[in-house]
């Protein structure tokens, strides 16, 4: 049986058991404008991205600064997000297409 993929303490963890990536800045595709995005959403450090739904956190951010922001931002929380959760490392515009295909609504059969 091979092992998952490592968890976010671990992939965060040098070989000394000390910690890589600590702050958000730290995160692939997340700079100083999106750290402060992050941070406005209680979201501190990359563990605290473990398990939350970049969806969610892109309605969130709009309802509580009353902003529609670029959907490209959507892009960027899945990126981290996946990123914490043991993806490797993408730029935010691979995440571009299936961010559209999710959010597009289904056509009924037979429209």
């Amino acid at each position: 049986m091979q092992p998952g993929p490592p968890s976010a303490v671990q992939r965060f963890r040098d070989a000394r058991g000390q910690a890589r990536i600590s702050r958000l800045e730290d995160l692939p595709n997340v700079g100083p404008a999106i750290a402060l995005k992050l941070r406005q959403l209680a979201i501190r450090t990359p563990l605290d991205l473990a398990g939350r739904d970049p969806y969610d956190l892109y309605a969130k951010l709009n309802a509580r600064t009353g902003v529609r922001h670029d959907p490209c931002l959507l892009d960027v929380f899945i990126s981290a997000t996946r990123f914490v959760a043991g993806a490797p490392a993408r730029p935010w515009w691979a995440y571009t297409a299936g961010r559209k295909k999710q959010l597009t609504p289904r056509r009924r059969r037979g429209t």
